[in-house]
């Protein structure tokens, strides 16, 4: 009995001291949450983005940056041993792959400046992901590999920057690796993507060998000491270098006076500007996008990211540096008047925010937006601008990852989420309704490969749809139809590894296994030489009749347009009246749905219409419709059409020893070979592929070299297919629908079978 009380008093000393715990963790939670989701003046803030090339090390340094700011306590690997992961990398998915499908938003401090960060996938299929986070932010990250340099990612990723004129500092990261070389990375930053780029740092040794950075503005070199490398330490630059060092910063010096007028003046009066000069002319550089300022590090060995940091707050512009406009409607037919957007973090003027991503969790829809005037406040009403919808937001959360910290008000300048809001990706909402602003939307590429799509079991169809819903209202280049002439369900999207994920997820969220079919490409029809029209439709059996007739000529584009269309009204007189053109061009567009080849669309056209007839009475906008339905099936009978294929730009980066078998490879899939690229044991190659002959090739090159080489690719243009693929398309149209020789073959042994029984 007594030892029962002894045990009973013990138990409920542990639970008392449990609480404690509990109660200071969560106190100290508290401070810390308090101290990261502080509101700053605009001086204070920085929004940025890191992008680069898939495998760059654009994670490994968000969570390096997120561990020296003091947001995370501890650091992981995103293909770490200890099946943790990277915080960023929030999804199963991605710690089992090691790469980032989805962009993820956190908030950190440092040096007093407030940080909003995303980190946005490298792969080309995610591409939409670095769109609209770019579109949100004002600065970026580029990240580039010591060893890979400017790879076709990067291209990408550099032209998104230009799109939305977002400055940027350069990272060349991975300088532990064997064959890094970030004076060949340079060369490629400024040959390949035309930057006014150079080195604000230079190495201290390379690979196995790097144990600093030296800073060429103060002349000084850094060493990362420490477990985690968390103590900069100063010292004096090592004697071998000090040639090296002033070499560099007059080049660093030169480029920067090239971009910017106050350093060029001091440069032509032939005096060296101090550090304050230097620093002041670089940040006025980099703001116009006129001069990048290059970085050094590697993130995985803890090494030049608190420097990097430092930059950020240094050389890239606060909200209130950028300038951002929204569009006001004034009268019909009219271009858009801008409004320039107030960036003050005060609640004197209405609320601007754009919404630039969604995503469905397990407490339903979360909007991410970004504020770019005014105040909202939980509890405020809001109004979308596109569909007029009134909102009351219940909750206002700032975002780490997948975690949502909960906030009373937010400012022009941050990112932050609302739950339940009814919108579309690119959607507007201001706290004023007479506003009627809209924010310019976000461009969306159009997805370039498809694949039939069912589930396994018929009873998960409800999951099916739930799941479909999602994801396509999520993801703007993951798009879902029927195809009615195959009669079945299709999925279009960047790419093989694009849909892959998706249709794991559906089995992992979704509990619902879909089967994928074979991908199909997206060819489409075209006219090979000009072909004139005269077709009349005519049709009268008593009563109110029909009457068009269309006069023209068709015409192929030249091949840098062939994914557009054009209509031409080249008329003069009464002839065709100008209120039946909109028929004619209706009629134009529904016979460009379906060609005469496999029953693709038919792009790469103009349509001109010369001349035609009309009747006072029979004619209408419907009878021209159909009248030029039946000129472009007559078109479709009489002229020479071919089929016409997507064409990839695809990068391959192999082991100089394998480099002669993937030519070959690239070769035999019908590949023209644009140039190579050869540098310390690594070859690039160059070349534009058929999008119909890429299917299977990741498996194939990484079995030819090891798991060691990996390519990218992204869409080029459209182009003639091979005749022997053309026939080969036409044969199988042919067959589906019934009419081509190997159906009659089938038909003719289902009656010999049919016959042979009756006999027996």
């Amino acid at each position: 009995m007594v030892r029962i009380l002894q045990l009973q008093r013990n138990f409920e000393k542990l639970l008392n001291y449990t609480s404690y715990i509990k109660r200071v963790g969560y106190a100290r939670c508290y401070a810390s949450h308090s101290k990261f989701a502080e509101h700053k003046p605009i001086e204070l803030i920085r929004n940025i983005g890191i992008s680069a090339h898939i495998d760059s090390g654009k994670t490994t340094l968000t969570e390096r940056i997120l561990f020296y700011t003091g947001r995370i306590s501890e650091m992981h690997e995103v293909k770490g041993k200890d099946n943790v992961g990277a915080v960023m990398d929030s999804m199963e998915l991605e710690r089992q792959r090691g790469i980032t499908i989805q962009s993820a938003a956190t908030y950190t401090l440092w040096k007093d400046h407030n940080i909003n960060i995303i980190d946005t996938p490298g792969h080309v299929d995610f591409t939409v992901e670095v769109e609209r986070a770019l579109r949100v932010l004002d600065g970026a990250i580029l990240v580039l590999c010591a060893v890979g340099g400017v790879q076709s990612q990067t291209l990408t990723v550099n032209r998104q920057m230009k799109r939305y004129n977002v400055p940027c500092l350069a990272f060349i990261n991975k300088l532990d690796r064997l064959g890094a070389n970030p004076f060949r990375v340079m060369k490629q930053l400024r040959e390949k993507l035309n930057h006014n780029a150079a080195f604000l740092q230079l190495p201290i040794g390379l690979e196995g060998d790097t144990e600093g950075i030296i800073d060429l503005i103060t002349r000084k070199a850094l060493y990362f000491e420490g477990q985690n490398g968390e103590i900069v330490k100063e010292a004096e630059i090592p004697q071998n270098m000090k040639d090296e060092v002033e070499k560099k910063r007059q080049e660093l010096i030169e480029s920067v006076s090239d971009a910017d007028e106050i350093l060029g003046e001091i440069f032509l009066e032939e005096r060296t500007p101090n550090n304050e000069e230097l620093v002041a002319g670089i940040r006025r550089a980099c703001l116009k996008r006129t001069f990048t300022p290059v970085f050094v590090g590697t993130a995985l060995k803890n090494k030049g990211v608190q420097p990097l940091l430092d930059g950020v707050l240094t050389y890239l512009p606060n909200p209130g540096e950028v300038t951002n406009y929204a569009l006001k409607e004034t009268n019909p037919g009219e271009e858009p008047q801008k409004v320039i957007l107030n960036p003050a973090r005060t609640d004197e003027h209405p609320m601007v925010s754009l919404a630039f991503k969604l995503e469905a969790g397990k407490f339903g829809q979360l909007t991410y937006l970004r504020c770019y005037q005014g105040c909202l406040k939980k509890g405020d009403t809001i109004f979308n601008t596109r569909t007029g919808k009134k909102i009351r937001t219940s909750r206002v959360v700032r975002l780490h990852s997948n975690e949502m910290e909960e906030v009373d008000e937010v400012y022009a300048g941050d990112i932050f989420a609302l739950f339940g809001v009814d919108c579309a990706s690119g959607d507007t909402f201001v706290t004023d309704r007479k506003l009627e602003l809209s924010m310019e939307s976000i461009y969306v590429p159009d997805p370039v490969i498809s694949l039939s799509i069912a589930p396994v079991n018929s009873k998960d169809r409800d999951q099916f749809s739930k799941a479909i819903g999602r994801f396509t209202k999520e993801d703007p280049t993951f798009r879902f139809w029927y195809d009615p002439d195959n009669q079945e369900t299709l999925v279009s999207g960047m790419g093989e590894l694009h849909l892959e994920i998706y249709a794991q997820r559906m089995e992992r969220e979704y509990k619902c296994p879909v089967v994928l079919g074979k991908p199909k490409v997206a060819f489409r029809e075209t006219l090979a030489s000009p072909i004139e029209f005269d077709y009349l439709h005519k049709k009268q059996s008593g009563g109110h009749g029909e009457y068009g007739r269309v006069i023209g000529i068709l015409e192929p584009l030249p091949p840098h347009l062939y994914t557009k269309v054009e209509f031409i009204d080249s008329t003069s007189g009464p002839n065709v009246p100008k209120q039946f053109i909109p028929g004619i061009k209706r009629g134009f567009q529904l016979s460009l749905e379906k060609g005469c080849l496999t029953g693709n669309k038919v792009s790469g056209l103009r349509f001109t219409l010369q001349d035609g007839d009309h009747h006072i009475v029979d004619s209408s906008e419907h009878a021209f419709c159909l009248a030029t339905q039946g000129a472009m099936k007559e078109a479709f009978r009489d002229g020479h059409w071919q089929i016409i294929e997507p064409i990839m730009y695809v990068e391959v980066t192999v082991p100089s020893e394998h480099f002669g078998t993937v030519m070959g490879q690239i070769t035999k899939r019908h590949g023209l070979v644009l140039g190579t690229e050869s540098s310390e044991g690594w070859s690039t190659l160059y070349a534009e592929v058929p999008l119909n002959e890429m299917f299977g090739y990741a498996t194939e090159v990484r079995s030819t070299t090891q798991g060691k080489g990996e390519f990218a690719m992204e869409f080029s243009k459209y182009a003639p297919c091979l005749p022997a693929l053309q026939q080969e398309l036409i044969t199988k149209y042919e067959e589906s629908l019934g009419i081509g020789p190997s159906s009659k073959e089938k038909e003719k042994e289902k009656r010999k079978a049919k016959y042979s029984t009756r006999s027996d």
